[in-house]
C-alpha cells in the first residue's frame, strides 16, 4: 500500500474526511503512514470505509499513533486476548451504555488519549449515528477578548458522571468501584503536533472552573458549549458496518446518537492511544 494511492475527500466545511485507498489491516509503510498523519491534523477526524480488522490489527494501526491503552477505569470489557480493545455493544438484554452528551474520551485523567479509532463490525440500519465538533475553529472563532480570557483559566475535569452511569444497572458497562479525583487541565490547549489551539472543556467530564464555584461556571461552559456545536461546525457519521473511524482527542468533542433500542443490535470495537499532558 503507497501513499499515492490514497484518495482524502472532505466531509465537511468544517472537520471530517473519507479516507479511500488503504487497507488497514496491511503493513502499511512509513509514506501512507505519513500521509494519513498529514490528512489527521488538517481534518480532525478520518473514515475509513470497507475495512475488515482483527482485534490484533486494529492494535497494530493504532500502535502507529502511540502506545495503546486500556480503558484507565476499568469501564468496558476487552477482546479476549487483547484488554486494550474496547467492546462496545447493545444487544436484546444487555442494552449498551448510553453516551449521547458531548464529550472528549477521559478528559478525567492527567493525559487523556490522544485519538481514539473506533471499528463498526455490527450496526443498526440507519441508527446509532456519531457526530463530531471542530474545537480549533470553535477558539479561533471567539473574539479575541474571549480568547485571551480563557487562555489564561484552566479547569477541572471529573469521572463522576462516568462512575454514575457505569454503576447504574443493566448495561454492557462494568462498575467503577470510586472516582478518582479531577484532573485540572487548561481551557484552551495546544495541539503538540500542529500546534493549533482548541478549546478543551466538555460537558462529560468538566465540572467546573479552576478557584470558581460549579454555580459560578456553569453559564460560561454553557455558552462555549453551544458556541462549539453549532450546526456549522459539526460532522455527523451515519455508521456502515466495516467503517473504521478515527478522531483527535485533543481538538474535538463527539456525540453518540442514542435512537436505537437493545432489539437492534450494534458492536463496536475501540482503541485508544496515549497522549500528553495538555498544555
Amino acid at each position: 500500500m503507497v501513499a499515492a494511492n490514497l484518495d482524502v475527500v472532505p466531509l465537511t466545511g468544517a472537520l471530517g474526511s473519507r479516507v479511500a485507498g488503504v487497507d488497514l489491516s496491511s503493513d502499511l509503510d512509513d509514506a501512507t503512514m505519513e500521509a494519513i498523519g498529514k490528512a489527521f491534523l488538517n481534518h480532525h477526524v478520518l473514515v475509513f470505509p470497507e475495512q475488515a480488522l482483527s482485534p490484533e490489527r486494529q492494535v497494530a494501526f493504532t500502535r502507529r499513533f502511540g502506545a495503546v491503552e486500556p480503558h484507565p477505569l476499568g469501564s468496558r470489557r476487552g477482546v479476549e486476548g487483547f484488554p486494550e480493545v474496547l467492546v462496545l455493544q447493545n444487544r436484546p438484554g444487555k442494552p449498551g451504555a448510553r453516551n449521547d452528551g458531548w464529550h472528549s474520551d477521559i478528559t478525567c485523567s492527567e493525559r487523556p488519549p490522544a485519538l481514539s479509532v473506533l471499528h463498526a463490525l455490527e450496526v443498526p440500519e440507519n441508527r446509532g449515528d456519531t457526530m463530531f465538533c471542530n474545537m480549533v475553529r470553535a477558539y479561533e472563532t471567539l473574539s479575541q477578548g474571549m480568547q485571551a480570557m480563557l487562555a489564561r483559566m484552566t479547569a477541572l475535569h471529573s469521572a463522576e458522571d462516568l462512575v454514575r452511569r457505569n454503576n447504574e444497572p443493566g448495561t454492557d458497562a462494568l462498575p467503577i468501584p470510586e472516582c478518582p479525583p479531577p484532573a485540572i487541565h487548561p481551557v484552551v490547549r495546544t495541539h503538540p503536533e500542529s500546534g493549533s489551539r482548541a478549546l478543551f472543556v466538555n460537558p462529560g467530564f468538566t465540572i467546573a472552573f479552576e478557584d470558581m464555584t460549579r454555580e459560578e461556571s456553569a453559564p460560561l461552559l454553557a455558552w462555549l458549549y453551544d458556541w462549539s456545536t453549532q450546526h456549522h461546525n459539526i460532522y455527523r457519521h451515519r455508521w456502515q458496518k466495516g467503517d473504521v473511524l478515527m478522531w483527535d482527542n485533543r481538538s474535538v468533542m463527539h456525540y453518540a446518537v442514542h435512537d436505537y433500542d437493545e432489539t437492534m443490535p450494534r458492536l463496536m470495537h475501540r482503541t485508544t492511544a496515549a497522549g500528553d499532558r495538555p498544555v
